[in-house]
């Protein structure tokens, strides 16, 4: 995998690794136009945030390694990956075969990535084992191709959930979640609340993606309102107690009025967001930094090494998280505490100074 032994997880963790999953990691198992090198770039000031929220998972069952043995750096960088369609008929940079993307899962799991959701990432619900790194999987426009049950009730053959499944049931430790932005119609339409409360009693995350997939910069303050909180009531009118917490621009792009993205209401319908992705092209920051920007989340095209714009895509991305692990997200295996290395260029922001704590690095 090209990565520095000191990064690796031992065959001690892996163990470890592997106990934990079986206690309950696996229980999940069984759009854009235009270039993404677009992407607007984050922020080094503080921003506003909501309340950071300690994990909801179920604890490790044994007290994790000191963090400088698996090179904990919970400041590091976070692949947020994009897909639209999952077809063996690619028809733009934006669709991937199903082969393809079973393969990129398997190498995410083969380098000890663990998928989480928009939502645990943006809140800091951040719980994944040590020595592992956080992965997020958002799947924009609610496409057949993305998720549809089959006649037993089951995701079909080849969609990007059935593939994410089979993915976590052959890798332990490889969790099947994702998030996924629902437009209209979702799913095509069909058994559309069967649809979209399955994905939530599974652990996939149901974002916003409005009604009908507009350029907000093009509407007016009240059809943003309307677009969005009207996908909103769509949702959890299907299910409830979905929070429907994030959002992913339709074509990256941002209303003129970008804080309607993040917070609004229309016809009694109010809408808050805790992150607000674009189209792309790079790793997101970690949500305990100063980087980090709700309204201006990085996403990272999924795509193979060459072709248009290859060099801000997923395989190049990887490649070079793999080269330089020390700038990726890696957990210290305890959700409550935010652990990085003492010569880190990233300092924990303000809201999270309580949490964090720095380690001196083994040489």
């Amino acid at each position: 995998m090209g990565l520095s032994s000191r990064h690796l997880v031992s065959n001690r963790l892996r163990a470890l690794l592997v106990s934990t999953v079986a206690l309950g990691l696996l229980a999940a198992s069984g759009c854009a136009s235009g270039d993404s090198s677009q992407a607007s770039s984050g922020t080094d000031g503080e921003t506003t945030a909501s309340t950071p929220a300690a994990s909801s998972s179920a604890a490790p069952s044994s007290k994790p390694p000191p963090p400088a043995e698996v090179g904990a750096n919970e400041l590091g960088k976070i692949p947020i990956l994009m897909y639209h369609r999952i077809t063996p008929d690619p028809k733009s940079v934006y669709d991937r075969t199903p082969e393809a993307f079973r393969a990129e899962l398997r190498r995410l799991a083969e380098e000890n990535y663990v998928p989480i959701t928009t939502a645990d990432y943006a809140t800091g619900r951040i719980d994944t084992p040590a020595g592992t790194h956080p992965v997020v999987l958002t799947f924009d426009d609610a496409s057949t191709s993305q998720f549809r049950l089959d006649s037993s009730g089951e995701p079909a053959a080849n969609t990007a959930v059935a593939i994410m499944r089979e993915v976590a049931a052959q890798h332990p430790g490889f969790r099947a979640t994702a998030s996924f932005y629902i437009t209209t119609p979702p799913f095509g339409g069909n058994d559309v609340a069967q649809s979209l409360r399955w994905l939530h009693e599974h652990g996939f995350e149901l974002g916003n993606h409005t009604l009908d997939h507009p350029t907000l910069s093009s509407e007016s303050p009240s059809e943003v309102r309307h677009q969005i909180a009207g996908l909103r009531r769509r949702i959890t009118e299907a299910t409830p107690d979905a929070e429907v917490s994030t959002i992913a621009l339709p074509h990256g792009v941002h209303p003129d009025r970008e804080e309607l993205a993040r917070s609004g209401e229309s016809e009694g319908v109010r809408y808050e967001h805790d992150a607000v992705l674009l189209v792309g092209a790079r790793p997101a920051p970690a949500p305990f930094t100063r980087r980090f920007d709700p309204l201006n989340v990085p996403r990272i095209r999924s795509q193979g090494g060459s072709g248009d714009s290859a060099k801000f895509g997923s395989t190049v991305w990887l490649d070079k998280l793999a080269a330089n692990p020390s700038a990726r997200y890696t957990s210290d295996g305890d959700p409550d505490v935010i652990s990085y290395p003492s010569d880190s260029s990233r300092k924990p922001s303000k809201r999270y100074a309580e949490r964090a704590e720095s380690y001196q690095p083994r040489e």
